[in-house]
């Protein structure tokens, strides 16, 4: 993925990009240098063989009689010229730049005694003839055919395939060493739960990333004191209260019945609920210090019906319920009773189901056919004191903190809760636990 313009959206394919560039660059560069240094190192040393060579050969041929010439052309040719007696083939004046360089030694050669022309032969442009005059009049052509002043090995391109395959997997590997410190906080940080307990961050590595680590856990450690102070408070301010409420009802009871007393004892029930549920909350972010036993799923879920049957009201168990589980009764029968009760109240029923998926995850859901919630308010409906009914009314709104409590006991257990609404209309409120 790339934003427009073809640059890369995230910054492991920036900087693997940016320091791929480079890196490439600064190797064709050094590798170029090196090209042109052994270009230009071996083409002196062509043209400076070719001179002293040549300036050898023409003086041999120039001292020996005409007979004898012939059989030492073979001799004093080499790779890259060769001597040949006669005027050699009609050609086109060159003095280009290579031209005139082979003149130059040729020229330098023959210590500018004996006339030199050069000519390129038409049809092979890389052939060129140098003709000269010997000392007794005799042409003499020298047909030079230069060769490539730096042959390629053939090694050559696979030792170029190695280094840059190692280019790109240093670069690779130092992007990576790079980015996984911020790939690993940002995981930390979608992961943050005050209410849960999490392994903190790993502080090693590089001095930036372990200062960031120990920032991100200071701040994780720093938002669990301050929800853990907030929760202390609403325990203390509930359970403070309870003391001038029960005075408070104490003196109702002894007042003369009337109308008054009547409004005023159910305030005070009112009130006396959203302390209790105050409370609750304020435990349930703490755990009840209850051990972990291994219970009979099917006696279990039972008898959490048959407790709200026998006060007529409509909780059945759909399914068959088999098994056992390893978990905390108390905690996991609040947590159903809180689902049970708000199914009671917007629906008039509730079902509950078992799942069982593995060997040790298990998934207990309580359904209802009610009205259910919107679909962007399922999330903020786990939170403390949300309530989808926003009239005052504690009959039918509640306090809000029944699914926040659930929340909160089930990451007592290990375990997670999840709303979501049923197909044909509904919701559905599921412990997970294993």
């Amino acid at each position: 993925m790339s934003r427009p313009g073809g640059w890369p959206s995230t910054l492991r394919a920036r900087l693997f990009l940016i320091l791929f560039t480079g890196l490439t660059i600064a190797y064709g560069l050094s590798f170029s240098v090196l090209f042109l240094e052994r270009y230009m190192s071996a083409k002196a040393v062509m043209l400076g063989t070719l001179e002293s060579d040549i300036a050898t050969s023409i003086a041999i041929l120039d001292r020996l009689p005409a007979n004898e010439r012939a059989d030492w052309l073979d001799r004093l040719s080499r790779g890259n010229y060769r001597v040949v007696l006669g005027p050699g083939l009609p050609g086109v004046p060159d003095m280009s730049g290579r031209a005139a360089e082979i003149a130059g030694r040729i020229e330098e050669a023959v210590g500018h005694r004996l006339p030199l022309r050069i000519e390129s032969i038409p049809g092979d442009a890389k052939r060129l003839q140098g003709h000269l005059t010997l000392s007794d009049g005799s042409p003499l052509t020298i047909d030079v055919t230069p060769t490539g002043v730096m042959p390629i090995a053939e090694w050559l391109p696979y030792v170029l395939a190695v280094q840059m395959a190692l280019l790109v997997l240093c670069t690779w590997l130092a992007v990576r060493q790079a980015i996984r410190p911020l790939g690993d906080l940002a995981a930390a940080a979608d992961a943050l739960d005050p209410n849960k307990k999490a392994s903190p961050l790993s502080e090693t590595g590089p001095r930036e990333v372990a200062h960031a680590a120990r920032a991100f856990n200071a701040m994780r450690d720093r938002i669990a004191h301050y929800l853990e102070e907030r929760v202390q408070i609403l325990a203390a301010i509930s359970h403070d209260l309870q003391t001038p409420i029960t005075r408070m009802r104490l003196r109702a009871d002894m007042a003369d019945d009337s109308p008054e007393k009547d409004k005023l004892l159910h305030d005070l029930g009112e009130i006396e609920r959203l302390v209790e549920d105050g409370i609750a909350y304020a435990r349930s972010s703490h755990g009840n210090g209850e051990k972990t036993s291994r219970i009979e799923l099917a006696s279990f879920i039972d008898s959490i019906a048959y407790d709200y049957q026998d006060t007529g009201k409509s909780v059945t168990v759909t399914g068959p319920v088999q098994g056992t589980a390893t978990t905390k009764p108390h905690a996991l029968r609040r947590i159903l009773s809180n689902f049970i009760d708000n199914a009671l109240k917007f629906a008039g029923a509730a079902e509950i189901s078992v799942e069982r998926k593995g060997e040790r995850n298990i998934i207990i859901t309580v359904l209802d056919r009610g009205p259910g919630i919107p679909e962007e308010m399922l999330e903020a409906a786990m939170q403390p004191f949300f309530r989808l009914e926003q009239s005052r009314n504690r009959e039918t709104g509640g306090t809000g903190l029944g699914l926040a409590i659930a929340q909160q006991l089930a990451a007592t257990i290990g375990g997670s809760v999840r709303l979501y609404n049923r197909a044909g209309g509904g919701l559905a409120a599921e412990v997970s636990i294993g």
